[in-house]
């Protein structure tokens, strides 16, 4: 291997989502924010939630005269 062309790897890296949850992890970041994770996210809560970040969902109601 090229000496001194990677990284640096952290093996105690935090990841927060914003729901709160926390934990960690290795990678070459010593601190990463992510938006959905596991224990918020529909697929694994189980919800019917609509993740919307863009506000497209109530554009396409309001566009084709929609309920929720």
């Amino acid at each position: 291997m090229k000496l001194e062309i990677h990284p640096i790897y952290f093996d105690d890296a935090v990841v927060t989502c914003s729901c709160g949850n926390t934990w960690t992890t290795g990678a070459t970041k010593q601190a990463i924010k992510v938006e959905i994770c596991s224990q918020c996210h529909p697929f694994f809560t189980g919800e019917q939630r609509i993740v919307d970040t863009e506000g497209r969902v109530e554009r396409l109601r309001r566009r084709f005269n929609l309920e929720k």
